[in-house]
């Protein structure tokens, strides 16, 4: 009797494997293939959006380029995602569980975890308004408030899902910041950006002659090769902007493409410092 009962147990989970097991394993198979694939139309997508920014350095994303890379990023993980849920409960009724029995305790589970899972659900909601609503993407430098952070994430944008953005700063560290704790996005390189220079000279000096300088200075850079192709228009001194007993401060700005505005200002400190050195008004700038 024991040998018929053991018979007929083996011959039920050899018909088990044949059906519902191999099932299991096609329906686990078949999701990380396509998983593979995604990820595989996904990369080849961002590679040719990327392939105009990477041939040259001067060369700066659209924000409809930026955009449509985060899209590409935010669709793989919503459609990975869905799959992945569709096939695990897939699975589960090969394995005999019955989803229909599952709707009572699901929904008293649900209520337990509504709480816990508010600020799931708030990341979600703010990462879908901010790709839709083109706050930031791909490749942007943004300066981000965070909720209970006294200091600003600030970085490039290096991924954007509908629940966390992430950042890489400028000491090369990776700062992800959940979306639904974002309180103000500060967008550095949506457009076009602004190099804006503060030049400390003596309260001596000879203001007429140090805005000649100046404007001298942001038509030499305008003109070269180089800073033009990052230069949106000629560089323009905006005037005294601070006064003490020894010194005043000369603001100078210079619209840039996005992102190239640090470039820019670096380079036109180092025009103004030798500017002025030659004049003898300044040390430093």
């Amino acid at each position: 009797m024991q040998t018929i009962l053991a018979a007929g147990t083996g011959s039920d989970f050899t018909n088990w494997i044949r059906s519902s097991g191999l099932e299991i394993v096609l329906l686990i198979v078949g999701a990380m293939l396509f998983s593979r694939f995604v990820t595989y139309i996904r990369d080849r997508v961002t590679r040719k959006i990327d392939a105009g920014f990477r041939s040259s350095d001067s060369l700066v994303r659209s924000e409809a380029a930026k955009h449509r890379h985060a899209l590409a990023q935010v669709l793989t993980w919503v459609v990975l995602s869905l799959v992945y849920f569709l096939v695990g409960l897939e699975v589960l009724q090969r394995l005999g569980f019955q989803l229909g029995g599952l709707v009572a305790p699901a929904a008293v589970l649900g209520a337990a975890l509504g709480f816990g899972a508010q600020r799931i659900v708030q990341d979600l909601l703010a990462g879908f308004f901010l790709i839709t609503e083109k706050q930031y993407g791909y490749g942007d430098v943004v300066r981000i408030a965070v909720t209970g952070s006294p200091q600003d994430a600030e970085g490039t944008v290096e991924d954007v899902t509908l629940r966390i953005t992430t950042l890489r700063n400028v000491d090369g560290e990776v700062v992800t910041v959940p979306n639904g704790q974002i309180v103000k996005v500060i967008n550095l390189s949506k457009d076009w950006a602004r190099a804006a220079i503060d030049v400390p000279v003596p309260a001596t000096a000879d203001i007429t002659r140090v805005n000649e300088i100046l404007h001298e200075v942001g038509a030499r850079a305008f003109a070269d090769r180089k800073l033009k192709s990052l230069l949106l228009d000629e560089p323009t001194v905006m005037g005294v902007e601070d006064l003490t007993v020894n010194q005043m401060n000369i603001k100078m700005v210079a619209r840039t493409l996005p992102g190239k505005q640090f470039e820019v200002g670096r380079e036109l400190r180092v025009r103004v410092a030798a500017a002025l050195r030659r004049e003898g008004l300044s040390e430093t700038a």
